[in-house]
């Protein structure tokens, strides 16, 4: 107990006090995160929407990929990653591996399968007749697509979601690939796991308690975003 209580303590302390450490470990977490669940929106979203929208040969094999995506181990993506980026490897020459960039291709690959799968459940739940009921009003392709996004944008918000959740909590690959250079790709994680090999486990439970707080926020927006949506609909 006197372990979780000074972990609290050191938690609030990081928080309060602006430890410049915590906070820059915090802030390129973040960093990384975010970027990282971007490119895989950008990625999944499209891809997502094919699969969905899509009748094309393969298609259920391209779909039980992207399931199986779902639980791609961290550490494989981030073996893959580091061989490509290794110096002898084929991307070798672009100087990537341990550095910021290179543990935000990792997450990405993650984070772009649990995209792809969510968005393909979110879409499929939509009217089929849908899109052609747009059409049939006059909207052309984009905008009958925009309006089904828009109708399915809380599954897409939940599924962004879920990316952000799956990278900022992950440690195995952002090690692999970052190396955990203090000051340049040391994130939460990687320093939560590096405090608790030293034996201060009250640091490491504060970087955890960090961590938590960040989930909670995340998930704290995605329950406003689903209250005000019936607002924005109409709903009393």
């Amino acid at each position: 107990m006197d372990i979780l209580g000074d972990g609290f303590a050191d938690a609030l302390r990081l928080l309060v006090t602006g430890d410049e450490d915590a906070w820059s470990i915090t802030a390129l977490t973040l960093r990384i995160s975010l970027t990282a669940t971007v490119v895989a929106v950008c990625l999944g979203l499209p891809l997502g929407a094919a699969i969905a929208l899509g009748r094309f040969p393969g298609r259920r094999v391209v779909l039980a990929m992207a399931n199986t995506g779902l639980g791609l181990p961290p550490v494989v993506v981030g073996l893959f990653v580091t061989v490509l980026l290794w110096r002898s490897g084929p991307l070798g020459s672009l100087g990537l591996l341990y550095t910021p960039t290179a543990m935000i291709v990792a997450q990405a690959a993650i984070a772009t399968p649990i995209v792809t799968a969510l968005v393909v459940a979110a879409l499929v739940q939509v009217d089929p007749d849908f899109l052609v009921q747009m059409r049939g009003l006059g909207a052309g392709r984009v905008r009958a697509f925009l309006a089904l996004l828009d109708e399915a944008r809380l599954p897409l918000l939940a599924a962004a979601m879920a990316g952000f959740g799956a990278v900022i909590s992950e440690v195995g690959a952002a090690q692999m690939v970052g190396g955990n250079v203090a000051g340049e790709t040391r994130v939460l994680t990687t320093a939560a796991v590096l405090a608790t090999s030293r034996g201060q486990f009250a640091l490491a439970i504060a970087f955890g308690l960090i961590l938590l707080l960040i989930a909670f926020v995340v998930n704290l927006t995605l329950v406003l975003a689903q209250q005000r949506a019936p607002e924005r609909d109409g709903v009393r």
